[in-house]
């Protein structure tokens, strides 16, 4: 049994197929990090993530692997009849690059969807990772600033580097965020709207 985000591949009696754990655009979908960690009258008000560009580097290699076991397959199939072994060499080889292919594409998958950044009526939780996780929860009323940093590329695209300033902290740094400056403007309208806001 293994696991290929959002599904389970499961044996059954012709072979394996794959379930649907959930439906992440559902509103019965599995619940976020924050939603686990929300106190009482906590609201979520926004949420974002990294940028899809992330995926780039992923989505190219699996394209790479995929064509190539696509052309294994498409050569496997010539070859069947003339030569047995060297035909199923290549399917063979054709479904180990295709299941190369997959695995990069979950994966870039898994590292985009493992960073949540979200602004609640009460605090800013950044999430990063997974298995190794990392987490920066903030009351409103201890953040300094948010610093937003775009590159021309990352304007045109709606990515860029957000950097959070905690009170008497150091500053936390998270690269490719998608819509940065939306996530900025809502952290600064709690802030303004929080009952102990003196500034």
């Amino acid at each position: 049994m293994g696991v290929i985000a959002p599904f389970l591949l499961v044996p059954c009696t012709r072979g394996f197929k794959l379930v649907m754990l959930y439906n992440p655009y559902s509103s019965g979908s599995a619940m976020s990090y924050v939603e686990k960690h929300l106190i009482e009258g906590e609201t979520i008000i926004y949420e974002t993530r990294l940028h899809w560009i992330v995926l780039i580097g992923s989505v190219l290699l699996g394209l790479l692997f995929g064509l190539t076991g696509v052309g294994m397959f498409v050569l496997s199939a010539r070859a069947t009849g003339e030569k047995g072994a060297a035909s199923e060499s290549m399917t063979i080889l054709g479904a180990a690059f295709l299941a190369v292919a997959l695995i990069f594409i979950a994966r870039g998958i898994l590292v985009r969807n493992a960073t949540e950044m979200t602004v609640t009526n009460k605090r800013v939780f950044v999430k990063v990772g997974l298995a190794a996780r990392r987490t920066i929860e903030l009351l409103l009323s201890r953040v300094e600033s948010i610093g937003v940093e775009e590159t021309v590329m990352g304007r045109l695209l709606g990515y860029g580097t957000v950097i959070v300033h905690g009170t008497g902290g150091t500053p936390e740094i998270f690269n490719k965020v998608a819509h940065p400056l939306e996530f900025r403007t809502q952290v600064q309208q709690q802030i303004e709207k929080s009952p102990g806001n003196s500034r």
